[in-house]
């Protein structure tokens, strides 16, 4: 019997952890990338729906369910002298049998300039 509970337990981790692991990883690939687009957007002149633009690119790189009207970027300043603010919240619903789970990522960064 505890042979049985210990392979069940096991099992079920596994499914646990298929099911979950990918949003989690791909949500953390795309606060890396947004940090790096706010950095690289501080020091240019890029527009905010440029900014917006590539954030959206970005997230359907790496998979993440974002609606490109729920990304706010707030640019202020240019060439170093500003700041540039992301925001782009977002869902992941996961489907472990018999009991979805609706996972809220709320990727946020802010990078203010040299001056």
């Amino acid at each position: 019997m505890r042979l049985f509970i210990g392979i069940l337990f096991v099992v079920v981790a596994i499914v646990i952890g298929v099911s979950f692991i990918p949003p989690f990883w791909a949500n953390y690939q795309f606060e890396d990338a947004i940090k790096t687009e706010a950095l690289m957007a501080t020091n240019s002149t890029k527009s905010e729906d440029a900014i917006r633009d590539s954030v959206f690119k970005r997230a359907q790189d790496f998979g993440v369910p974002l609606d490109k009207e729920k990304i706010k970027v707030q640019h202020i300043g240019q060439n170093g002298t500003g700041s540039v603010t992301i925001e782009a919240p977002y869902t992941v619903t996961v489907n472990i049998p018999g009991y979805p789970v609706v996972l809220n990522f709320d990727a946020m960064t802010t990078n203010k300039g040299v001056f």
